[in-house]
């Protein structure tokens, strides 16, 4: 199992939120696992990461968990509760309250030593606290490594897709 602790961040923590994000986006598989690029993580102000992990530590509507093994943040996984009638990052429509994952990340050399599984365990019970049954994510079509991971973790193709910037999406949904 993990060595890595897993927990909610916190309100000062946007310097490191900002460093693992930054990271994140630059792993060689961030191309199909991030909307976003290193370039413009990199160009997003102060008050941006601050604002954003003021949200992620302290909001209702979103958590952002990390793991931290010794002192290096090694992962990270977020939820955003959806309501009915709002859109998702997508532009979809959201028809059910709905809690996402998304941002999810473990750094190379801590995959496969449970990390993922702590991050989206916190996940899973902060959004059951908030009244979501169960998470759903999205992943790129061509992301197998990710797919397998989720669908160890107790998720399932839901048979929904979209084509993104990045290309096909497939939705995925874990009951609560």
């Amino acid at each position: 199992m993990t060595d890595a602790a897993v927990r909610r961040v916190r309100l000062h923590e946007w310097r490191e939120v900002r460093d693992l994000r930054i990271r994140a986006v630059g792993d060689p598989a961030a191309a199909i696992a991030f909307l976003t690029t290193r370039e413009q993580e990199l160009a997003r102000d102060d008050a941006h990461w601050q604002s954003r992990t003021a949200d992620s530590a302290l909001g209702l509507n979103a958590a952002q968990f990390v793991a931290i093994a010794g002192e290096q943040w090694v992962g990270s996984a977020t939820v955003l509760v959806r309501e009915p009638g709002t859109t998702d990052v997508f532009g979809r429509e959201v028809p059910a309250p709905r809690a996402e994952l998304v941002g999810v990340f473990v750094d190379a050399d801590h995959r496969g030593q449970g990390v993922l599984d702590a991050l989206v365990a916190e996940a899973s019970a902060w959004a059951e606290a908030v009244g979501a049954n169960g998470l759903t994510l999205d992943v790129h079509i061509d992301n197998a490594r990710a797919q397998a991971a989720y669908r160890r973790l107790g998720f399932s193709a839901t048979g929904l897709a979209l084509d993104t910037e990045v290309g096909r999406e497939i939705q995925m949904h874990r009951p609560g």
